[in-house]
């Protein structure tokens, strides 16, 4: 180092110091909008994840604190096992395991509740980067799903890495609309009608 540099000042941390939050991609969208507006992408923002071996109850906390409503449940080399999300963790699933198997809610596992990754379903980054907000809506409303998971190919040819993700409820902020996914909408004119009410 040929050139000297000022030294920083550290100061003390206030009390009731928070931490930062990332700036939501709440921006407003169309349903006309480019599809990857809406999408959560991996490679600007972390994914969240957890090990199949956490406790649900701590997945659910992780979840709050993330202010996310889904977890990918990874192993150690990234490799996506399955995901979980706060409906499978505070609906129904949990209370039928525990009787079904005998134990307590409280030891409950991620991996014992979690959907796991041969059931998943994914969006293919190709078609989603051609496509607009209201196709987005339309899937996940014919679904009946909160999320879709969007993949794409892995750069070295070795299968598939998640890129992206969307939720229903992040949408309908971005389009300041309430929107619920036990309606089923198939066209753009049912879409918009919905949004009209």
């Amino acid at each position: 180092m040929d050139r000297d540099y000022k030294l920083l000042s550290y100061h003390p941390l206030a009390r009731g110091a928070r931490f930062e939050l990332p700036v939501s991609s709440s921006e407003r969208v169309r349903l006309d909008s480019p599809a990857l507006t809406a999408m959560t992408d991996l490679r600007q923002v972390p994914a969240a994840t957890i090990d199949g071996d956490a406790p649900a109850d701590v997945a659910n906390r992780f979840m709050i604190r993330r202010g996310v409503r889904l977890l990918l449940v990874t192993d150690e080399h990234r490799h996506v096992l399955g995901l979980i999300t706060a409906t499978d963790i505070l609906g129904e699933r949990p209370v039928q395991f525990a009787v079904h198997r005998g134990v307590r809610r409280e030891d409950i596992l991620v991996r014992d509740v979690m959907t796991p990754r041969e059931r998943l379903e994914v969006l293919l980054y190709d078609e989603v980067a051609t496509a607009e907000v209201g196709h987005v809506v339309a899937t996940l409303k014919a679904a009946g799903r909160q999320h879709a998971l969007v993949a794409d190919s892995h750069p070295e040819g070795a299968g598939q890495l998640v890129r992206g993700i969307f939720s229903l409820s992040q949408i309908a902020r971005q389009l300041g609309v309430a929107i619920s996914s036990s309606e089923v909408a198939h066209t753009f004119a049912e879409i918009e009608a919905a949004i009209a009410r």
